[in-house]
């Protein structure tokens, strides 16, 4: 059998888990970027956002960010524009929920965007005004079962 000549397995390529975003800075939004929230993830590193600007672009996850920091449907995220095209933009950043929280409380993010969920858009607890989603059966309708 040949001898393996590499570093490592999948172990290595995994890493430590080094959870160096505790309590980082604060990012905000520079000019020729925007704040963006993921509607469906699509693969191959790219996803489709809504952006604050009302615009739907495709952005890509650049490579420092792919493996490494998971990015999923309903994520708050910072995207840098592009100058030649329009409707797609590349992942800046990932913010964390309480990060995407103070965002909100600054400003910087609208009052209409939905934050604690899992699809952007999804559906809405106050919709159904009481009403269960439940239904009661009798003794009769089971009989005829």
């Amino acid at each position: 059998m040949p001898k393996n000549k590499g570093k490592g397995g999948k172990n290595r390529k995994r890493g430590k888990n080094e959870a160096d975003d505790e309590k980082r800075e604060l990012v905000f939004k520079e000019d020729g970027q925007e704040y963006a929230q993921v509607l469906r993830m699509l693969g191959n590193g790219r996803c489709e956002a809504m952006c604050i600007d009302a615009t739907k672009r495709l952005c890509h996850i650049r490579g420092k960010m792919h493996k490494k920091v998971w990015i999923a449907a309903g994520d708050i995220i910072l995207v840098g524009l592009r100058d030649y095209q329009d409707d797609k933009a590349d992942v800046i950043l990932k913010y964390m929920p309480d990060e995407a929280r103070l965002l909100k409380a600054y400003g910087e993010l609208p009052e209409n965007i939905r934050l604690n969920e899992g699809i952007a858009g999804g559906l809405d607890d106050e919709d159904d005004n009481g009403i269960d989603d439940y239904i009661e059966f009798e003794d009769e309708d089971i009989d005829k079962i």
